[in-house]
């Protein structure tokens, strides 16, 4: 028969072996609910790409630059017409 501290010894080899296993198996299984988690809760969210936010920013960029020149006409068509009316 084993001496009681030969028992634990071993039982402590035994557990130790297992026990860095099942830390592994739950921090695997931690960061992979956690990366559901996080892209569950970013589906939600209304966000959008960087690329599509540099194009829709290019175009309202366009989109000012259209309106600006379209103010500008506009104002010289009233000037004119204020013109005509003198």
């Amino acid at each position: 028969m084993k001496a009681p501290h030969e028992f634990f010894a071993q039982l402590q080899d035994q557990v130790g072996r297992v026990v860095p296993d099942m830390a592994r198996a739950a921090r695997e299984d931690f960061e992979q609910h956690a990366r559901a988690a996080v892209s569950s809760a970013l589906a939600r969210l209304d966000l959008v790409t960087r690329e599509e936010f540099d194009a829709q920013s290019a175009v309202l960029q366009r989109t000012r630059e259209k309106v600006d020149a379209l103010e500008r006409q506009v104002a010289e068509l009233e000037k004119m017409l204020a013109a005509d009316k003198d």
